[in-house]
């Protein structure tokens, strides 16, 4: 729970992590005397959208104006940048999941971590953070600052591995439905929202696991021993998320054409049996219409079979009309 004072100063949590999974929570009144041992880490969460955490970065944390004005940046991609001292900033992105937001309207946070320091910020909530702390509170989370970097992005992570499974298993329905119902509609703007979706979050993942690969490959001396094989693992994930949109955007593309040629056939039916019908009683209706004129001098006027005999030749005429397009292979 938040103090009065750590709520006006934007601190959202301040954890002291003891080094064995655990952790205890802390007021911002606690954050200027406060002395770590060997083995403890702090992480401090800041709303970055309060003027009181953004002095407090730049007056009281300790750390450089370049670094608190690269954390302070108004907009920002996912990326990781090397500070001396081997300092660290790293900036990642997670899924959406506040009320009525877009889930691919990722959500930012920016990060610090030096050996016994991690201070986060964000400007929206992220539902990531809170089991983080929940690990915490019940003994089993992150015991240095480079495993809570990890247990951060593991978890940002596994939302991204829902909202991809969602995506998957809506295209999933729409293809079953369209192959099991050849009149079934999917919705065009239904099909594009997914499509829009996969997009965007293929736009932030890439450059995640971009920085992924470079936290595998350049790893920091604090960093714990097998901290390379659990980022390499992130790296791997995230590919796999990545050719899984790519995947949903093709089968999307697909659907939309399925859906297309269907429009076109049944557009081509329909012109054709239009043509038909046309062709067929265009004959007949000459006879109606010449037999219909009212001058003299119409065959069978006086005849008293007349009007038998003309149907009789209209009825002629349209069987070898039928005879005609069934042997074309038109009907």
């Amino acid at each position: 729970m938040q103090d009065t004072d750590s709520e006006q100063y934007g601190l959202i949590h301040a954890l002291l992590l003891d080094g064995s999974g655990g952790g205890r929570p802390l007021a911002y009144a606690d954050l200027a005397g406060l002395q770590l041992a060997a083995q403890e880490s702090i992480w401090l969460h800041w709303d970055r959208s309060r003027p009181r955490a953004q002095d407090w970065l730049r007056r009281h944390s300790g750390l450089s104006a370049f670094a608190c004005d690269v954390l302070l940046e108004e907009n920002t991609r996912p990326r990781m940048l090397t500070l001396p001292r081997e300092e660290l900033l790293l900036f990642l992105r997670g899924v959406n999941l506040n009320p009525e937001a877009e889930p691919e309207d990722m959500v930012s946070v920016r990060v610090f971590a030096d050996p016994q320091r991690v201070i986060s910020l964000r400007l929206r909530p992220l539902r990531s953070t809170e089991v983080v702390i929940r690990l915490l509170s019940e003994g089993r989370g992150p015991k240095s600052a480079s495993e809570l970097l990890l247990y951060l992005a593991e978890a940002m992570t596994d939302r991204v591995d829902d909202l991809v499974t969602q995506l998957s298993e809506r295209i999933d329905a729409e293809e079953e439905a369209l192959e099991g119902n050849e009149r079934y509609t999917p919705e065009h703007d239904s099909m594009l929202s997914l499509r829009r979706q996969a997009a965007g979050l293929r736009r932030f993942l890439l450059p995640q696991r971009e920085l992924y690969g470079q936290l595998t490959r350049h790893g920091l001396s604090w960093f714990v021993e097998d901290d390379t094989e659990y980022w390499n693992e992130l790296s791997n994930r995230l590919i796999r998320y990545l050719e899984e949109l790519d995947m949903v955007r093709e089968r999307i593309n697909l659907v939309l054409e399925s859906e297309q040629r269907r429009l076109g056939e049944r557009m081509n039916r329909t012109m054709y049996l239009l043509a038909i019908i046309t062709g067929f009683f265009l004959p007949l209706s000459f006879l109606t219409g010449l037999l219909g004129i009212n001058v003299g001098g119409i065959p069978g006027a006086e005849f008293p079979y007349g009007f038998q005999v003309a149907c009789l030749l209209i009825g002629g005429i349209a069987l070898l009309q039928w005879w005609m397009l069934r042997r074309l292979r038109w009907l």
